[in-house]
């Protein structure tokens, strides 16, 4: 194995904040087979996986990442789809941060789309284009401790929130949706929410993943230790994965 950690990051936070945190080999957000491909390309003494592709390609499988941890590869998530693999590979050796990852593991059932947004294409950064749902929850959970709105109008825009696509799920189209179910009725309540979101709105994903590289940071590589994994069992599907994503089963000598 390398020296080099390779972190899989999109539009949860910006590159060049990432690297003052620390300094690794950044790749876009993981897709079918990249784990692979980064292990056949780096043999890397980490993997970190903050962002995922949700729907443009095959999300990252959790065959391959178990398949990685199995050749002794620790593989670290936070914050977007690294939490949400981390929490459902946890019993296989993955290893999840910050108050995502714990509340992935915390709520059973929580829905995928919760950490999704829309970004643009990985050749102008990777940017976020909407808002991720678990922010905007706990920006409203925010907003009720500060007496800026109440619980059942809490509530109701949390609902809201969620049933608008991830695509298009933005603070602006929230409230533009509010609206239009409460036509003449508490609009100014909105209005002085728009208002102090602008200034007080919770960016848990960043938050998550900032943590994560910090901790990285402070370990030695020599000390990362190898992760505790089951023993790895090929499956028709995976190899089917596998084939779908350009890469030869054949060449990951199992």
């Amino acid at each position: 194995m390398s020296n080099d950690i390779v972190v899989f990051l999109g539009p949860t936070l910006d590159r060049a904040e990432a690297e003052h945190h620390l300094q690794a080999i950044y790749c876009p957000p993981a897709e079918q087979g990249s784990i692979v491909e980064i292990v056949k390309s780096h043999s890397p003494c980490a993997i970190v996986v903050i962002d995922g592709v949700f729907a443009k390609a095959p999300a990252v499988r959790h065959k391959e990442i178990i398949w990685a941890m199995s050749r002794g590869y620790p593989i670290f998530g936070a914050a977007s789809m690294g939490a949400l693999r981390a929490a459902e590979l946890a019993t296989c050796g993955m290893i999840g941060h910050g108050f995502i990852y714990r509340w992935y593991r915390a709520t059973p059932f929580a829905d995928d789309d919760e950490v999704a947004v829309a970004m643009t294409p990985v050749e102008l950064g990777a940017r976020p284009l909407s808002d991720a749902l678990i922010n905007i929850r706990l920006t409203l959970h925010r907003a009720e401790r500060a007496g800026v709105i109440a619980r059942p109008f809490r509530d109701e825009l949390i609902a809201t929130a969620r049933s608008i696509h991830f695509i298009e799920r933005t603070y602006a189209h929230l409230f533009e949706r509010s609206r239009s179910l409460r036509p003449g009725r508490g609009v100014q309540h909105i209005l002085s929410l728009e208002s102090w979101v602008r200034d007080h709105a919770v960016d848990q994903k960043r938050a998550d993943a900032v943590a994560m590289l910090r901790w990285l940071a402070d370990q030695t590589r020599s000390s990362i230790a190898k992760p505790t994994s089951p023993p790895f069992v090929l499956t028709e599907a995976w190899a089917s994965d596998l084939a779908i994503a350009g890469i030869d089963v054949g060449q990951l000598h199992i």
